[in-house]
């Protein structure tokens, strides 16, 4: 990887640091992870995709849901994971280990505290900002966040999912009565 980072992965930490869409951060980076299997920072890709799922949890009060994500993504983030994807480790295993111990002292909507990734890599960096310019949106910002973006697991369109759930559900009983024959 060194000077060349996934596309998606800049999606990532542009949403993650711009826009806070914490739900959205989670879409990317599940994406790339899925249809890159044998990359090699597997791990790494579900630890990014469970801080920002932490993140969403802690917004939304959700004090279980943050810790259990964040405690499962400091697990996973290694630290040669992190240098290759050009974050600090040091610093990530610092704030990781300050998200779940600041869940024990707080409550509801109250949990969320926003950080962000320590970048160490400094093109890494000229990239995230590059790309959050031309997007229109300010690198660091903590802008205010609609429902549309805390809520968002409550108000996408599930109809394909559960569309795809019923047929595979019916499929499996089909195949089932088959066997019993």
């Amino acid at each position: 990887m060194g000077e060349r980072y996934p596309d998606a992965y800049i999606d990532y930490l542009v949403e993650f640091h711009a826009t806070r869409d914490y739900f959205e951060c989670h879409e990317i980076l599940e994406e790339y992870w899925k249809s890159h299997p044998d990359d090699g920072l597997g791990d790494a890709w579900v630890g990014l995709i469970q801080l920002a799922v932490g993140q969403y949890h802690s917004r939304r009060g959700n004090i279980s849901g943050a810790r259990k994500m964040f405690a499962s993504a400091e697990r996973r983030l290694t630290d040669e994971h992190m240098r290759r994807l050009g974050l600090d480790a040091a610093a990530m295993k610092a704030i990781v280990a300050e998200a779940i111990s600041a869940l024990a002292e707080r409550s509801g909507t109250s949990a969320y505290r926003r950080f962000d990734l320590p970048i160490a890599d400094p093109e890494l960096l000229r990239m995230c900002r590059e790309a959050s310019r031309l997007r229109g949106l300010v690198w660091g910002e903590e802008p205010r966040p609609e429902a549309a973006v805390v809520h968002r697991h409550k108000l996408r369109d599930r109809s394909g999912v559960i569309a795809a759930r019923a047929a595979a559900a019916e499929a499996k009983a089909r195949a089932r009565n088959e066997g019993a024959r």
